[in-house]
């Protein structure tokens, strides 16, 4: 694969391959209460998303015909070790960085003229943290705006064709000169290097965040991981329609 390879060098904690996904899970409807929500369970993460809509859309979409979603994100107080504060009305910026991450990603999948003018929020609330929770949000939020979408759909309020695609994400990085998929909090927080990757059903990039946290890397090291994350990526797309398959829910167009 590349000098930093995916190789067995690096015996992980929970006994993993270096190419291998945490135990990975989607319950839908743990808030029935709401258009569409989920819950995924990642090894030891766990996030709980909830898609809610709303008749209207935001002043720049007025009179368009075409809808919106975006997306909020929050650690529960005791999600980590230690407790955080829940903060005021305004997240911190990380809060801030990563749900921008999710509702671009989200907003890929959906065909906005099919929506009409309504406001799809997905609210991703981080349940247990250790490691992954920002693709897992996005994995689960796709699941939850799914369910939503056949809400409408059931109601006659849309038609089909409103999602064009699945939205799915993993992270990989560099932990002791060894390639790893899907770290968990011990992996993250020693990686030389991390990349977060969102791809549609297509196998098309939605989105590639990598840092160097501690080196650079060279090309055909960073194709290397983002082959492993498409992987990753394709086994969770196939958990997500386990999930969505008692409805038949999914992606409704190739365009």
């Amino acid at each position: 694969m590349s000098e930093a390879g995916c190789g067995d060098r690096l015996p992980r904690q929970d006994g993993r391959a270096p190419s291998d996904l945490r135990n990975s899970e989607i319950r839908i409807d743990p808030l029935p209460q709401a258009e569409g929500s989920a819950l995924i369970r990642q090894g030891l993460t766990e996030v709980i998303c909830t898609a809610s809509v709303e008749e209207g859309v935001p002043p720049f979409r007025r009179g368009s015909g075409l809808g919106w979603l975006t997306a909020e994100y929050r650690m529960l107080p005791r999600a980590t070790d230690r407790r955080s504060s829940r903060g005021g009305s305004r997240p911190d910026g990380r809060s801030v960085e990563i749900q921008r991450l999710i509702g671009r990603s989200l907003r890929s999948a959906v065909n906005f003229s099919q929506l009409g003018e309504r406001t799809i929020t997905v609210d991703c609330d981080v349940v247990r943290a250790d490691g992954g929770t920002r693709t897992a949000a996005i994995t689960a939020g796709m699941v939850a705006v799914a369910l939503a979408v056949e809400d409408l759909r059931q109601r006659r309020k849309v038609g089909q064709g409103v999602l064009t695609t699945l939205i799915t994400a993993v992270s990989v990085g560099s932990v002791d000169g060894a390639l790893l998929l899907d770290l968990d909090y011990s992996e993250d927080s020693r990686a030389e290097v991390d990349m977060n990757v969102v791809m549609d059903s297509l196998g098309r990039i939605v989105e590639s965040q990598s840092s160097a946290e501690r080196r650079a890397i060279g090309r055909k090291e960073h194709t290397a991981m983002l082959d492993l994350a498409e992987l990753g990526i394709g086994r969770l797309m196939a958990t997500q329609r386990q999930a969505l398959a008692p409805l038949e829910v999914g992606e409704t167009s190739s365009t």
